[in-house]
C-alpha cells in the first residue's frame, strides 16, 4: 500500500479507498467554466420535470483522482514527475447537482513499455441512495524518473 508514500510508489492491486461527497452546484459551474463548457445543462438553466437541472460533466473525476492521490500518498507529489497520459471515462447515468457520490479506486495495472513505468487507476462513482453505476474512469500515467545523472548529483 502506498500510504505515506508518493504516486510513483503505487502497486498494482492497491485500494485507495473511498470517500463520499455532495455535487454541488458551485462546483460544477466553476469547473465548467475553467474549461469553456458554456452549455446550458452544465449552467442551472436546463428544465427537466419542471425544475432547473445541472448535469456534472464526465471530466469532473479529474477533480476525484487528485483528491485519491492526496488521500493515498500524504507524501505529496514526490522527487518523481507524473505525466498524465491519458483517461477514459465511460458515463453510465447522469450526475445532477445535489446527488450524492461514492468515488472508489484502486491502482487496476502497473507496467513497463518502452522503458517507461505507466501506473492506470480505475476509478468508479456510484449513487450513495441507490448504488447505480455512473461513471467508471480508468487513468494512466507515466512515472516519469530522474536519470541515474541526476541521482548521482543529489547524492554527492
Amino acid at each position: 500500500m502506498a500510504l505515506g508514500r508518493y504516486p510513483s510508489d503505487l502497486e498494482e492491486g492497491d485500494d485507495l479507498g473511498s470517500f463520499e461527497y455532495e455535487v454541488t452546484p458551485f462546483i460544477v459551474r466553476e469547473y465548467c467554466h475553467s474549461v469553456e463548457l458554456h452549455q446550458d445543462v452544465f449552467q442551472e438553466a436546463g428544465r427537466e420535470s419542471g425544475k432547473a437541472v445541472q448535469h456534472s460533466p464526465v471530466p469532473l473525476v479529474h477533480i476525484d483522482k487528485l483528491r485519491f492521490f492526496k488521500l493515498a500518498c500524504p507524501g505529496g507529489t514526490g522527487p518523481d514527475a507524473r505525466i498524465h497520459f491519458e483517461f477514459r471515462a465511460v458515463w453510465c447515468d447522469a450526475i445532477r447537482a445535489g446527488d450524492r457520490i461514492k468515488a472508489s479506486a484502486c491502482v487496476s495495472r502497473r507496467y513497463q513499455r518502452k522503458g517507461r513505468d505507466y501506473v492506470e487507476i480505475q476509478i468508479e462513482l456510484r449513487s450513495v441512495d441507490d448504488g447505480r453505476l455512473l461513471v467508471t474512469y480508468k487513468d494512466t500515467a507515466i512515472m516519469a524518473y530522474r536519470t541515474a545523472g541526476q541521482k548521482a548529483e543529489e547524492a554527492a
